[in-house]
């Protein structure tokens, strides 16, 4: 489980972007990968899994701490 920010998250379009905390890497992240309603600067935990154009944030869920 990886864990980042939503950098930003479009609920009309339906899609975002996450960064995750350790790489610095961004991923981007469609409506159907969450199982949270998320907003940009969230904390979220998240899987990653292969998409069409590179790979994509999945089970993203909230962080509490």
């Amino acid at each position: 489980m990886l864990t980042g920010t939503v950098k930003f998250f479009n609920e009309t379009k339906g899609f975002g972007f996450i960064k995750e905390d350790e790489s610095g890497t961004e991923y981007f992240v469609h409506i159907t990968g969450l199982v949270d309603k998320v907003r940009e600067n969230d904390k979220v935990t998240f899987e990653l899994k292969e998409g069409r154009k590179g790979m994509n944030a999945v089970s993203v869920k909230q962080a509490y701490a």
